[in-house]
């Protein structure tokens, strides 16, 4: 094993943020796309949650979490400055994903499976969603980003939630009163890192000729 090996699946926003912070630092890496519903053995060997993304480096080195993945990545090459001048951006960074895992990610997937959560309506789950999105919005009122007038780990790392979000209710998200955040999202959904990692991939089967990326 000379290359990193990445276990993903596309549309996880988990493996979506670690997949752009590794190609946007070079690194060459052998994807696995999974299917989540047959965890390959593989995976399992390496990692004792049965859940994407998993990186797992050349010296045995196993990361099982996305942030962790993204961190990683840019220690090992910055080349947008993503974590700032002495790594200025990467506490806010921190503070900012941490409340878009834990609190935004529950409130998401009430929000997208709100049939499974009868307790309140859709609507409901979406205004406590909301809050967020206003954070959001109030950032991008002064910067073009969230950190900065230039693309940081936050955004990265923020993005691919924010998109789940606007895609539960898509007329609702393009009506709404968050024109930061939208340009915003459609700024990344856009950008040439995000299109070429969301590319489709067949998934890895052992035996298949590897793909690279």
């Amino acid at each position: 094993m000379k290359t990193p090996i990445l276990y993903s699946f596309r549309r996880c926003p988990y493996c979506m943020r670690a997949h752009m912070a590794l190609k946007k630092s070079g690194i060459k890496i052998e994807l696995r796309e999974v299917e989540l519903k047959v965890i390959p053995q593989q995976l399992l060997d390496i990692s004792s949650e049965d859940t994407v993304p998993v990186l797992q480096l050349p010296d045995g080195t196993v990361f099982t979490e996305s942030w962790e993945i993204v961190k990683w990545a840019v220690s090992q090459n910055d080349p947008d400055n993503w974590l700032g001048s002495n790594k200025q951006y990467e506490l806010d960074a921190d503070i900012l994903i941490e409340t878009n895992d834990y609190s935004f990610k529950t409130d998401l997937d009430h929000y997208k499976y709100a049939d499974r959560h009868p307790e309140q309506t859709q609507e409901d789950y979406r205004i406590v969603c909301e809050e967020f999105i206003e954070e959001l919005e109030d950032s991008l009122s002064e910067n073009k980003y969230l950190l900065s007038d230039e693309i940081t780990l936050a955004d990265i790392g923020v993005f691919p939630f924010v998109r789940q979000f606007s895609l539960v209710d898509k007329e609702w998200f393009d009506q709404s009163h968050y024109p930061g955040v939208q340009h915003w999202l459609q700024g990344l959904i856009d950008s040439d890192l995000f299109q070429d990692t969301f590319q489709k991939h067949k998934p890895w089967q052992m035996g298949v000729e590897p793909t690279f990326i």
